[in-house]
């Protein structure tokens, strides 16, 4: 499978990289995911420029180095006509590392008949800088593989008050009594790009939206619950496990198509 790096096309799925360098040891490295649709970097969907836009000011807090944009470009329009899905990911010498994949097989299924997840039972689980997009994934990556072993497809992090606050790969959402909800970015949370689109589509619907923190007394009350992200678009969660019980949720509520108006819109 061929992937980019440092502005060449590179055969086979290895890369050498110096024992010491920052990205191995502390999973020092910024990255964003997108889906390339209509195999067209500047289709609004794609949202090329805002997943740029996220690695430039990611690198700029860090301190880093700003890569060289021609060659990301570059490699982009090159891995984009053999993979829907593309993570560019930038290291802190200014090199860049771009790789593609095929979206999820069970995607549509997962979309149409929504999915079972599994509710964190310790905040160890969160993200380090949860406002930035690092390669320091370990407690989302191990909180999605004990939700697998349960039997789940995905996890719900959660704080040491136990708030939700998204999934191991989304921005969560909550409908009820004509209300939507999401967990504000002040709970420590990813900006997701698909969060910032569904957000602005759902105020021009005219939906009602908040944006407070996800306690027991609210997620018990929600009628309908999803997750989005710029990959597979919008989710429904059917049930949520939880140590001794779990909570479930009607996948198929009307109120999901505010949602999915926000990637239908193009």
């Amino acid at each position: 499978m061929p992937f980019w790096y440092d502005g060449q096309l590179r055969p086979g799925n290895r890369l050498d990289i110096e024992v010491n360098a920052p990205g191995l040891l502390y999973g020092a490295t910024v990255f964003t995911t997108l889906r390339v649709y209509g195999n067209d970097l500047d289709h609004p969907l794609t949202a090329w420029e805002g997943h740029c836009d996220r690695i430039r000011h990611t690198l700029s807090a860090f301190h880093w180095p700003q890569p060289n944009w021609s060659h990301i470009r570059q490699g982009a329009a090159t891995l984009k006509a053999g993979f829907p899905i593309l993570r560019i990911t930038c290291f802190p010498d200014g090199q860049e590392l771009i790789t593609g994949r095929p979206l999820p097989q069970d995607l549509e299924t997962r979309q149409q008949q929504g999915i079972t997840v599994w509710l964190t039972d310790s905040a160890d689980y969160g993200r380090p800088l949860p406002g930035y997009k690092t390669g320091n994934y370990l407690g989302c990556w191990l909180a999605l593989q004990e939700a697998q072993r349960r039997g789940a497809k995905e996890a719900i992090l959660t704080n040491r008050e136990h708030h939700w606050l998204e999934t191991s790969t989304g921005n969560l959402w909550g409908w009820v009594n004509g209300t939507w909800w999401t967990p504000p970015l002040q709970a420590g949370i990813l900006p997701g790009l698909a969060r910032s689109l569904v957000l602005d589509s759902l105020k021009q619907q005219g939906f009602a939206i908040q944006q407070v923190p996800w306690t027991g007394q609210l997620t018990d009350r929600f009628e309908t619950l999803a997750y989005s992200n710029a990959v597979v678009q919008v989710v429904p969660i059917h049930t949520v496990l939880e140590d001794q019980s779990k909570l479930e949720f009607n996948p198929d509520h009307r109120a999901l198509q505010g949602l999915l108006r926000a990637f239908s819109s193009f």
